[in-house]
Order: structure tokens, then C-alpha cells, then sequence
């Protein structure tokens, strides 16, 4: 007689099993055109309006743009792997879900707990970037909000509750259904688009190349330094496989619109990057909203202000698809036994799974009230570095353990892909400060735990 071990695998056909049964199926209402603003939404948010200032101050000073194109390069070659897999396998749960078919349950679990902290603590800090905004924007009206209700204890104020008001807002939203998600994340992510060409555009113009002196006054070893910090600015691309259940067609949608995606996003990064670094000295960037500070700089506050109230759309965008992702993977361990069932149920009418929903965005408003955006970053980055490495890692595998399995998408040249997947978001990871590593080490303790109290248990692999 067989016992069931924490290496339990879950087979491809008990994966797609699950996703059919009638109290837990999903609605499939995302085509390709909101499926790639969606994508562009889940990613494009505090990475780009937020994180640079901070990176470029005290990590990689006018070398900024090469973080985020060496984290651009990982997370290609990442990226190509989840689309291997979102092919291989097109049901809900993402990372979490291709671990299990692959490593086993206990790494399935690891990945999971990931990535619920991770797409949770998007939200959060996404939240307070964008209540510094909307601050900023009554600023330039002549209205300023003050600090103790716009910012948390740890910057003086008493309680971010902007933020958690901009959490709520996008929550109902996500409750209504995942039509409704893509319809007003495209509509959302216009604005932010328009707000980054806006700026590029104008931005251009006011450069100074003597800012860009020195560029490297922290060396490479800043700029790998940064890079790990501006991964951020990519995390979240991985979400749109948490979704598949709601993509139609999607082996042959995700392949299109995940990669034509990222490749837009590096681009857009890139050039913020480049751009803010020339207008900018950047040892004057350690600010919340540097966008709109350097529209100060350039001695126009009206487009401070345009700004600002394009921004901050764009970031409920990001809200949006983030939160909704996480939701996916919180719903996916439900249904598979890993946590209460109640987490996996499917409201009978929007077809979400509006119990996860309400506890990711819950989780997030609680968060963005009380706790700093630089440390949310940071432990946000770990989580996601370890889920793209397992789930790179678990591609490599699979190739060997069922070379017969059918693959719409295959990788070119997967090994070089994995090697690059593999070493890059190791190195990023080394490079994160040790209290990150503490952090995050007491997160899955806290997460062994549990599985060991409930989801060992309870798990239904099949």
C-alpha cells in the first residue's frame, strides 16, 4: 500500500480535470486585444513611476537603464518558459500549478505561498505609489491632502487610508467579473501609455547629458544591485497565466500576447529610465513620484498635474490585474486541497472565485495602510525570483520526464533559455540585502506550517 509523500506529483490530465468540474470553472472572456493591456496594466505601475528615483539615488545612479534592461533579458528568457508551460498546461495557477505537475507538491506549495505574498504585496505597494500621486495631483491644485492620512507611521503619518481607498475601488471591480477586469484594465492602461509618451515626448527636450555624469558613481556592481530592485518593475507578467481558465484559445493567445508584451515593456522602461536620469540629477531622485517631480524640475507644473492624473489610472490598472492574478493562484490552492476549500468556490453568477478575491484585496488594503514601499518591493521581488526559478527549473524537467506530452509552444534552444532563466534570477536573488532573506525566511516558515497542519492533508493530487 502506497502512503501519499510531500513529492506527490499532480498529472497534466488531472490538472485539466479539475479546471472542468462544474462548482469550480472559470468563464473564458478574455480575447487577445484586452488580454495584451491587461498584461501591459499587471506590470507597468510603481516599477516605472515609483522604484527609479530610489534605484537610481543609491544604487545605479544614470546607469538605471541598464537594471532594467538586464532585468529585461531575465525576464524574457523566463517568460519563454511560462509560455512552454501555459501551452502545455492552460489551466488557473500559474507557477504554483506547473510545480506541481513537475517538482511535486511540496515546491507547489512553496511556489503558491509565493506567489500569493508576492501578487498581494503588488497591490499594496502599487497602492501606496498611487496615493502618493493623487496627493500629489491635489498639490498641484493648491489643495494638499497633508500626511496623516496619506501616509503610514513609518513616514509620519498615522494611516495610508488613500491607499486603501484605491485597493477597495479596484476590488469591486475585480468582483464583477473578469470581463468587466479586461474592459477597464484596456480603458486604464490608454491613460498610463499616454502618460508615459507624454513624458518621453516632453522629457526629451529638457535633457541635459552633464546629468548623466558620472554614469556609473556606484559601478556595476550598483547596477546588478538595481537590477534586482527593478525586476519589480517586471513582476506581475507571469499573472497573465494565473488567468488562463478566462483566456479563449489560449494556446495559441498566450504565446502572441505575453511576448509581444514584455517586449513592449522593457522598451517603455528603458526609456523612462534613460529620460528621468537626463532631466533629473540623480542624486535628486529619491522621491515617491519622481515622474511628476521632474515636470517640477522642468518648470511645468500644469503637466505635474496631467501627469499625475494619468498616473494614477494607470496604477489602478496595475491594482487591478495584480490583485486579480493573485486571487487565481489563492483560488487554484483551494480548489486543489491545499487550503480551505472555501477559497476554491466560484460565485454562481460572475463565475469568480469571489471568496480568494476578497481575501487578496482585503490582505492588500491592510498592508498599503501601514507599511513602506521600499520594503514591500524588496520582499515582494524574492517571492517572485523564487517562483520564475522553480518554474524555469520545472520546464528543464519536464522536458525530460514527459518528452511525449503535446507542446503548442516549445522554447529554441531551451537549455541556453533555462541557463540564462536559471543564473539571472539566482543572481538577482544573491543579490538582495540579507534582512530581505530574514524576512522572507519567517513568510515560509509560516508557510510550512500551515501546509504541515492543513495542506499535506488535504491535498487532492491525482
Amino acid at each position: 500500500m502506497s502512503h501519499p509523500t510531500v513529492f506527490r506529483r499532480k498529472s497534466i490530465e488531472w490538472a485539466k480535470s479539475l479546471a472542468e468540474e462544474e462548482g469550480h470553472r472559470l468563464r473564458r472572456e478574455l480575447g487577445p486585444v484586452p488580454l495584451f493591456f491587461y498584461t501591459i496594466g499587471a506590470v507597468i505601475g510603481a516599477g516605472i513611476f515609483v522604484l527609479p528615483g530610489t534605484v537610481a539615488a543609491h544604487d545605479a545612479g544614470p546607469a538605471v537603464p541598464f537594471s532594467f534592461l538586464i532585468g529585461g533579458i531575465v525576464t524574457l528568457a523566463v517568460a519563454l518558459m511560462y509560455v512552454e508551460f501555459a501551452s502545455l498546461v492552460p489551466v488557473a495557477g500559474s507557477a504554483y500549478t506547473y510545480t506541481y505537475v513537475s517538482l511535486g507538491e511540496i515546491f507547489a506549495w512553496i511556489v503558491g505561498w509565493d506567489l500569493i505574498f508576492e501578487f498581494t504585496v503588488i497591490v499594496a505597494t502599487v497602492a501606496v505609489g498611487w496615493s502618493g500621486y493623487v496627493n500629489s495631483l491635489f498639490h498641484a491644485m493648491g489643495f494638499p491632502l497633508g500626511e496623516a492620512l496619506t501616509h503610514n507611521p513609518f513616514e509620519g503619518g498615522v494611516a495610508n487610508l488613500l491607499a486603501a481607498l484605491g485597493v477597495s475601488f479596484v476590488a469591486a471591480i475585480s468582483l464583477r467579473g473578469i470581463r468587466l477586469v479586461g474592459q477597464v484594465s484596456e480603458g486604464l492602461t490608454w491613460l498610463k501609455l499616454l502618460a508615459i509618451l507624454t513624458f518621453l515626448g516632453v522629457g526629451i527636450a529638457h535633457v541635459r547629458p552633464e546629468n548623466w555624469h558620472p554614469f556609473l558613481p556606484f559601478g556595476w556592481e550598483g547596477v546588478l544591485r538595481g537590477a534586482a530592485l527593478t525586476f519589480f518593475a517586471y513582476t506581475g507578467f507571469d499573472g497573465v497565466t494565473a488567468v488562463l481558465e478566462e483566456v479563449k484559445n489560449p494556446e495559441r493567445t498566450i504565446p502572441r500576447v505575453l511576448l509581444s508584451a514584455i517586449l513592449t515593456i522593457v522598451a517603455l522602461y528603458v526609456g523612462v529610465a534613460a529620460v528621468l536620469t537626463g532631466v533629473v540629477p540623480f542624486t535628486h531622485l529619491d522621491v515617491p513620484n519622481p515622474v511628476a517631480f521632474a515636470f517640477r524640475e522642468m518648470g511645468l507644473p500644469v503637466g505635474e498635474g496631467l501627469i499625475a492624473l494619468a498616473i494614477l489610472f494607470g496604477l489602478l490598472a496595475t491594482m487591478l490585474a495584480n490583485g486579480t492574478n493573485g486571487s487565481r493562484i489563492l483560488f487554484a490552492m483551494g480548489r486543489d486541497g491545499l487550503l480551505p476549500e472555501l477559497l476554491g468556490r466560484v460565485h454562481p453568477t460572475t463565475r469568480t472565485p469571489y471568496v480568494a478575491e476578497s481575501f487578496v484585496f482585503g490582505t492588500a488594503a491592510l498592508l498599503a495602510t501601514f507599511f513602506p514601499v521600499h520594503t514591500l518591493a524588496e520582499l515582494a521581488n524574492i517571492g517572485g525570483l523564487s517562483a520564475f526559478f522553480l518554474t524555469t527549473l520545472s520546464v528543464l524537467v519536464l522536458r525530460v520526464t514527459r518528452p511525449d506530452a503535446v507542446r503548442p509552444f516549445r522554447v529554441p534552444a531551451v537549455w541556453l533559455v533555462g541557463l540564462v532563466g536559471l543564473a539571472g534570477t539566482a543572481t538577482l536573488i544573491a543579490s538582495l540585502p540579507w534582512v530581505t532573506f530574514v524576512r522572507f525566511g519567517v513568510w515560509l516558515l509560516i508557510g510550512l506550517v500551515v501546509y504541515a497542519a492543513y495542506g499535506f492533508r488535504h491535498a487532492r493530487a491525482g
